[in-house]
């Protein structure tokens, strides 16, 4: 029974260091980016200098609108395509669909650096001008086959006589897309959303080297300004992370609202 007891109490104190190893930075950014003074190391008092010259500091702003933005549409156009492209590999033949898959895990495999230099290579052979839209388009192709991953398990988990039998009760070949598919496999989508927009958001190595003409994301500002103590980084970071809470405890919370309203018809 003792030796049962030690090993429990020696598992707690294994998980409460184990989280205070992973969260104790995540506090500290939040704790001393409400500090007076410029220190990081000795806090001063309670203040919001830092967050209000944070707003004030259109580099900063603009950064965190460029961030926000291409998180966004690479997000929406990576979940669409990606999504689209699973359920058609779905119904496509064996053989195809395993050289799609092997060619979608490429991105997923490769070193970051090396998919920056090939896209650097390209858009300098197209003769593109790098800038926002390079950024996007670098955003879009590595954000789709982490959506591809995310859904072909929830494809597979279907029985394939669904889209008969919805074709079968008069559905059109959209309505059994929409209404029959979309809603078995939303879990999938959803999951792959959120990566996509977590990868786009956290992106440096390939938005560095595909960015130009001043477009800056929250991580190439951070890695510009790391040179020298800026506290308002601290203040962005605990809007970024106060973000990702609050979108991580609608995505998590939404579902069980809407069962419990289901059960509540039933």
């Amino acid at each position: 029974m003792d030796e049962k007891k030690s090993r429990r109490i020696g598992g707690k104190i294994i998980l409460a260091l184990t989280l205070l190893f992973f969260y104790f930075p995540i506090f500290y950014i939040i704790v001393f980016s409400f500090n007076d003074s410029r220190s990081l190391t000795k806090f001063s008092g309670f203040s919001l200098r830092w967050y209000e010259k944070m707003f004030s500091d259109s580099a900063m702003t603009e950064a965190i609108l460029y961030t926000v933005l291409i998180a966004v549409i690479a997000t929406l156009v990576s979940t669409v395509v990606g999504t689209i492209t699973a359920i058609g590999l779905s119904r496509s033949s064996k053989v195809l669909t395993a050289i799609v898959e092997r060619v979608n895990d490429l991105p997923v495999m490769n070193p970051d650096i090396v998919t920056a230099i090939s896209l650097l290579m390209f858009f300098s052979v197209l003769a593109v001008k790098k800038g926002f839209l390079t950024m996007l388009l670098a955003h879009i192709m590595f954000c789709i086959p982490y959506v591809m991953l995310s859904v072909t398990p929830k494809l597979r988990s279907l029985d394939p006589n669904l889209i008969e039998a919805a074709l079968d009760l008069g559905a059109t070949p959209f309505q059994a897309l929409t209404r029959v598919i979309v809603p078995q496999i939303r879990p999938g989508i959803v999951s792959g959303a959120l990566i996509a927009f977590t990868m786009s958001f956290d992106d440096f190595v390939i938005s560095y080297f595909t960015t130009g003409n001043g477009v800056n994301n929250i991580s190439i500002l951070v890695y510009t300004m790391s040179k020298r103590v800026n506290p308002s980084i601290n203040a962005l970071s605990t809007i970024v992370i106060l973000l990702i809470t609050v979108a991580l405890g609608i995505v998590n919370i939404v579902p069980i609202i809407r069962e419990k309203k289901e059960k509540k018809k039933q």
